[in-house]
């Protein structure tokens, strides 16, 4: 039976080289999907992580997946928590969302406080040093082959790209706290502070102080690890709802284009299933030989559209972190 499925798959090598491209772009499409959702989360996560704060003290209303509704803390309240016992660190930061071409969080900075955090690690070019300057990452930097020197668009102003910087300290782009309050009517605010401690050991003694001072039990007060903690495919609504409607209905296309492949083959070999069954064969036969034939197209078309999943990201590297879906507390 073997010998008879790929004999009909040679016979007819263009219909069956369809078949198997048509289920090798379908589990492209998934793989893909799967993993630009996921790596946008872990990006994120990883990006956060990487500020080097141990807590943050934002407003209460502000939210966790854009992570940030409006500046709407006074930067003054970081005089306040300056004072709380075991704060070594305050770093106000105020972050708001571009969506002209791509969506991404902006990030205005206090460079001396953010740096504090943990120090950057310039590739070229250094920290502000004018107020429309503003820093990239080295994977923002990488999609235009930006220099140090040059001019973007950012908030709908020219600014001069005055540093490149590793990527992994929160936003891709960084500009001055004082500018950021100026172009978006949002002077003297910020949306989190983040904290960095003497010790992680001292986290809740930190928390406790912070919300017994006066006016600062309305802030939501959390570390790093309890935020990562729930940046995950299971804790953000509509992300895995997404991701099986998206793979479902890639597998509903991969099916239907092997079925019609299939239907088209038995209509097609009318005849030879006519001498087949004069020789004696019997409908189950007939059947599995059809099966046969779909499964070895399926399983030729899987591990093709999985050996292009691997090599798919070497393209969509430099492309895909201009799209951002920002998770930043």
């Amino acid at each position: 039976m073997n010998k008879l499925v790929f004999g009909n798959l040679v016979h007819r090598p263009l219909r069956s080289l369809i078949s198997i491209l048509a289920v090798a772009i379908e589990v492209v499409m998934i793989l893909s999907i799967a993993a630009i959702m996921l790596g946008i989360l872990n990006g994120g996560t990883q990006r956060t992580s990487g500020i080097g704060m141990d807590m943050f003290v934002r407003p209460a209303t502000t939210g966790n997946l854009i992570g940030v509704t409006g500046a709407a803390a006074p930067i003054k309240v970081a005089e306040v928590l300056r004072r709380i016992p075991h704060v070594t660190v305050v770093s106000p930061v105020n972050i708001q969302i571009k969506m002209d071409n791509a969506v991404e969080n902006i990030y205005g900075i206090d460079y001396a406080s953010y740096n504090a955090l943990r120090p950057f690690v310039f590739l070229s070019g250094g920290p502000f040093k004018h107020p429309f300057d503003v820093i990239i990452d080295d994977v923002f930097a990488a999609t235009k082959n930006y220099k140090v020197g040059q001019t973007i668009p950012v908030l709908k102003h020219d600014f001069r790209i005055c540093g490149i910087v590793e990527h992994g300290k929160g936003g891709r782009k960084l500009i001055p706290l004082t500018t950021m309050g100026e172009l978006t009517d949002t002077p003297g605010k910020a949306s989190v502070f983040y904290l960095k401690l003497d010790s992680v050991s001292n986290e809740a003694a930190v928390r406790a102080s912070i919300l017994a001072t006066p006016g600062m039990d309305q802030y939501d007060v959390q570390t790093l690890q309890e935020w990562l903690s729930v940046m995950t495919p299971d804790h953000i609504p509509g992300f895995n709802a997404a991701l099986y409607v998206v793979s479902g209905i890639a597998v509903v296309i991969g099916f239907l284009v092997i079925f019609q492949a299939m239907y088209t083959a038995v209509m097609e070999r009318t005849r030879e299933i006519g001498i087949l069954k004069s020789m004696g064969a019997s409908k189950l036969f007939i059947v599995q030989a059809v099966l046969r034939e779909s499964m070895l197209l399926a399983l030729v078309g899987i591990a093709l559209g999985v050996a292009c999943s691997y090599a798919l990201p070497v393209g969509l590297h430099l492309r895909w972190p201009a799209l951002e879906f920002d998770i930043t507390p």
